[in-house]
């Protein structure tokens, strides 16, 4: 493969030329309710070549490797034909030469585990979920494990192989009482173990607990409180709402966004320290080297309280003359990489939980997330469930808990930050320019946050 490739991309009429090919096994499984939606296994193939002309890009995928040198070439007509309408010249941060492979390091490797025992493990965890009764009637659990071999080639002369696994699963539980309907859910994700599909039947208990319980819960009062966010929906939070802002593509494209997110600028307390990292070994946003043979860092967004970075691509990082950080990331082989974060993470702070609640006289405390938007630096996300914080103590649940604001005004009114770091992972991604769900993690601790407006029952 290495000759084939490298051969594909030398002496080309063009200023930069790559081929990418992925190789890939696949096993999906899908519950709803006693019906398996799917069950199956599946073997994928396929690359693309892409080139670099005067500013303009060209890219072709393919699912042969026959006739790569035709491909290669169309590729770089395309961006030929692109360079003719643009003004833009071709600028890529220089990077290291790289010629390295990345073998699976793995505990337990998914395609070595027979598709009856997933369906085993699975078909007991809807069982739990089935056999409660406290008005949950249904369930939907999703589970994947994909493999992935890939192999990159660049005109600079990188060469990358890179083996990676992804086991992800989400387990939901539905309670019903007339119309209205609650979840409960559990999940996990891993880079290194299938073992982590296994020992959640607590977990799925707690799912269903909760699923329950909410059909009793009132809705939260609507206002302005001290908020509390546990590590997942704080993890989700540094993704979503500041994450994609710091994805330099954006920046770039929005002189509006440029002016705001100046390095160097303050954008909250010293307690607060952001970073992404493909290095944690586990996370789903794990990977050595990234989608342009570029290896992959730690990159802090806000240290201190002070904006220090962004994400880059090659093509950013040239663009805005700084450093690549190896964030250039696609879906599959049918796409172009593009700018995408990989963990995305609140640094570990020095507050308890207890510190947290104790001199708060009125608030909530936020739990794990149905999802959210957001709309350049306006954000809204709907936490799992909550529970109101009275008197310095955690009391009851309550639902419909919609937490909505300004991301920068927001990060000012961070003013804890938890000892209690937690590395965790769920199924799904993240989504960007019709590429999704792409692998990502979002680890922190707790953080609590001034003046949250948060949309209830009025």
């Amino acid at each position: 493969m290495k000759e084939l490739l490298t051969a594909a991309v030398t002496r080309k009429p063009a200023d930069y030329v790559e081929v990418r090919v992925e190789e890939s096994v696949v096993t999906d499984i899908t519950y709803r309710g006693k019906d398996i939606d799917n069950l199956g296994q599946s073997v994928r193939f396929g690359g693309n070549a892409r080139a670099l002309v005067n500013g303009g890009w060209g890219f072709v995928s393919f699912n042969s490797l026959d006739a790569l040198d035709r491909k290669v070439d169309q590729a770089i007509n395309q961006a030929k034909l692109v360079s003719s309408h643009t003004s833009e010249k071709s600028v890529l941060a220089p990077v290291p030469v790289v010629v390295a492979s990345v073998p699976l390091d793995v505990t337990t490797d998914a395609r070595d585990v027979p598709l009856a025992r997933k369906k085993e493990v699975l078909d007991g965890y809807n069982s739990i979920i089935l056999d409660y009764g406290k008005n949950v009637t249904s369930s939907s659990i999703s589970y994947f494990d994909h493999y992935r071999k890939l192999y990159f080639a660049n005109s600079e002369g990188t060469y990358v192989e890179q083996e990676r696994m992804d086991v992800a699963g989400s387990i939901i539980a539905i309670a019903t009482r007339g119309a209205d309907t609650q979840q409960g859910r559990a999940g996990f994700g891993s880079t290194r173990d299938w073992n982590a599909i296994l020992g959640l039947d607590k977990h799925v208990l707690d799912a269903c607990d909760v699923a329950s319980q909410m059909l009793d819960a009132p809705p939260v009062t609507g206002g302005q409180y001290t908020v509390v966010l546990d590590p997942f929906l704080a993890g989700v939070f540094a993704h979503e709402a500041f994450g994609h802002l710091s994805e330099a593509d954006n920046v770039y494209e929005n002189p509006e966004l440029q002016k705001v997110m100046v390095l160097g600028r303050r954008f909250g307390r010293p307690e607060l320290s952001i970073y992404d990292s493909g290095l944690d070994e586990g996370a789903r946003g794990y990977l050595l080297y990234d989608d342009e043979g570029v290896k992959t860092e730690k990159t802090y967004l806000i240290k201190e309280g002070l904006l220090v970075g962004r994400l880059h691509s090659r093509a950013t990082a040239g663009k805005m003359r700084e450093r690549p950080t190896g964030n250039a990331r696609a879906q599959d082989y049918r796409y172009a990489p593009i700018v995408r974060m990989r963990n995305t993470s609140i640094e570990k702070g020095q507050s308890s939980f207890e510190d947290m609640v104790k001199d708060v006289r009125l608030g909530v405390y936020a739990i794990q997330t149905y999802g959210g938007q957001t709309n350049g630096e306006m954000f809204t996300f709907s936490a799992g469930q909550g529970y109101m914080i009275r008197d310095g103590k955690v009391a009851e649940l309550v639902r419909d808990v919609n937490l909505t604001g300004n991301v920068f005004q927001t990060l000012q009114d961070i003013d804890m930050v938890g000892a209690d770091f937690c590395t965790h992972e769920m199924a799904g991604g993240c989504g960007k320019a019709d590429q999704g769900p792409l692998p990502t993690s979002e680890w922190a601790p707790h953080i609590r946050i001034k003046n949250v407006v948060v949309g209830g029952s009025r």
